[in-house]
């Protein structure tokens, strides 16, 4: 299935650009984020299981379990703090 995957704050500067298109057999964001991962580079770095990532899955926040559809939207972010 497609899906758009979008990177932001330092994810995005680390992959090189803010979306991609991505064909993926992946069932869910947790699958997604793993299968980009084993793509190596930038996305190995920035996206492995170690760092803190969040996920949002058209435009809410979600889980890893998160079930993915055709043309759905998966954007990913480090958490941001304020003050």
């Amino acid at each position: 299935m497609k899906v758009t995957v979008r990177y932001f704050a330092s994810i995005r500067e680390a992959m090189g650009q803010g979306s991609e298109q991505v064909d993926t057999a992946a069932g869910s964001v947790g699958a997604l984020r793993d299968s980009l991962v084993a793509r190596g580079g930038a996305a190995a770095d920035s996206l492995a299981r170690g760092r803190a990532v969040r996920a949002a899955l058209n435009q809410v926040m979600c889980a890893d379990d998160a079930v993915l559809t055709e043309g759905c939207e998966v954007a990913f972010f480090p958490p941001v703090t304020g003050g």
